[in-house]
């Protein structure tokens, strides 16, 4: 995943972004502070947290690998934010051996339950890391988006395996761990305690329109761009999309 602020890149981000920027500056009215606290568990090399720390607010990454942590650090330098970016090795069911339970504003995590051993698990720690009224940005691979990118590719032994495979796998060469749908995410985040604000499918048509034709066609990106924040908050699309957007808060 790229900065979302960068056009290209945009087609994959661009509805999260859109959604996580909406929901910090309504926590930045109701908190009464310019500066939120935001904790990005699995960042990664900070394509986030670094359009987030722009935005002012101070950044902590909590990710296992040691060079995502590395280009983090040089990213954050090269975006002069390296002052509002901290990055911390660990992992998110360990999350509170590294960082302060109940001490953030706001928590992304974003593609981390299809990794981890117990997603329930990871999700909890997740939420407990917020603040009261703090708001979690969570993100995850959607079930249906790879069954119908199976079926379009003629692989249709694989997409029938996903669909009705419990981590929703195509194979043992499929990447992904494990899918979900919407309603086994809002489930999940609802059993933490916290309430479930909205939930919008990601990158919809963006993986199975030809690149050729947005890199080329006057006018395609911006129109996709258009059409994907469309459908994003339509339930019909979200059972097609290729990852799945939940924005929740603690009461």
């Amino acid at each position: 995943m790229s900065d979302p602020l960068r056009p290209r890149a945009s087609l994959r981000t661009a509805v999260v972004w859109d959604v996580l920027k909406d929901a910090l500056e309504r926590r930045v009215k109701a908190a009464g502070r310019e500066a939120l606290d935001v904790l990005d568990t699995g960042g990664g090399s900070g394509n986030f947290a670094v359009p987030v720390a722009r935005l002012g607010h101070r950044v902590t990454v909590v990710d296992p690998s040691p060079n995502a942590l590395f280009a983090l650090e040089r990213r954050a330098a090269e975006a002069g934010v390296a002052d509002r970016i901290r990055g911390v090795q660990g992992d998110a069911h360990g999350l509170f051996q590294v960082v302060e339970r109940g001490g953030y504003d706001a928590v992304l995590c974003h593609g981390v339950l299809e990794y981890v051993d117990d997603p329930a698990e990871g999700l909890r720690n997740a939420a407990g890391a917020l603040r009261p009224a703090g708001t979690l940005s969570l993100l995850a691979a959607g079930l249906g988006g790879a069954v119908l990118a199976r079926a379009l590719a003629g692989h249709f032994t694989e997409a029938r395996r996903a669909l009705t495979d419990p981590a929703g796998r195509w194979g043992e060469g499929d990447p992904v761990p494990r899918r979900f749908t919407a309603e086994q995410l809002t489930d999940l985040v609802t059993a933490t305690g916290l309430q479930v604000g909205a939930v919008h499918g990601v990158r919809i048509f963006a993986d199975l329109v030809p690149g050729v034709l947005v890199d080329t066609e006057p006018g395609a990106m911006d129109a996709l761009l258009k059409l994907e924040a469309a459908a994003a908050e339509q339930p019909a699309f979200h059972s097609v999309a290729t990852q799945l957007h939940v924005l929740a808060e603690r009461d």
